[in-house]
């Protein structure tokens, strides 16, 4: 397949972009820069650009089959209308070019899966903690869900950067998740990827924890 991931150049998106070309994808990396993403391969291609720049989000999305977003603000305080924003603007963009499949990387926390957290958790993480961005990714998960697109959001626990796991919690279910649980970050890369051919999660929210 050919795949667009923006994001590319995160902690998440660095661990997609090397797992899909592992798997044999041709892969067009959303950066800003250049220099932020180190990986070099000849079936990998950089697309300079930002968020707000429609003709370089159409660059990186015409002609591809899905696209993938690992985009995460960098702020714990302050809403990243950028984001939110760059959200829109590829889910237009995709419906225009005919690219329908988007699988977009949220958390637990986000819509009602707040509920899935018991407390004290629920309070310090969605509550407090976490309040801003999971805000941030439920207006994005608003916006996939009232679009045309065959999207699958994907909502793991707190993220780590240990090793992949093969077996791995996951469904859409209602469930009330015990303490914390979380996930390493190649883990969630993993699943991301699997999901481009496979429809089990499509138009589905997925909790997703080891």
């Amino acid at each position: 397949m050919i795949i667009t991931i923006f994001g590319a150049s995160g902690k998440t998106g660095h661990l997609l972009v090397e797992q899909a070309l592992e798997l044999g994808h041709q892969v067009r990396a959303f950066i800003r820069r250049e220099n932020s993403l180190s990986i070099q391969h000849p079936k990998l291609k950089l697309v300079l650009g930002n968020l707000d720049n429609e003709a370089s989000v159409r660059s990186a999305i015409s002609g591809v089959d899905a696209c993938i977003s690992s985009l995460g603000g960098g702020s714990l305080r302050k809403q990243s209308t950028e984001i939110t924003n760059g959200i829109q603007l590829i889910t237009r963009v995709m419906e225009e070019e005919n690219v329908m499949r988007f699988v977009y990387l949220s958390s637990i926390g986000v819509g009602e899966s707040r509920y899935y957290m018991e407390q004290p958790i629920r309070f310090l993480i969605a509550d407090l903690l976490l309040r801003v961005p999971l805000a941030d990714h439920g207006k994005n998960e608003k916006n996939l869900m009232n679009s045309k697109l065959d999207w699958t959001i994907v909502r793991p626990g707190g993220l780590t950067n240990g090793p992949k796991h093969a077996q791995l919690q996951a469904g859409y279910n209602k469930i009330l998740l015990k303490g914390n649980p979380t996930i390493s970050r190649a883990s969630v890369a993993s699943f991301m990827l699997q999901q481009l051919t496979s429809v089990s999660y499509s138009q589905k929210a997925v909790w997703l924890y080891e």
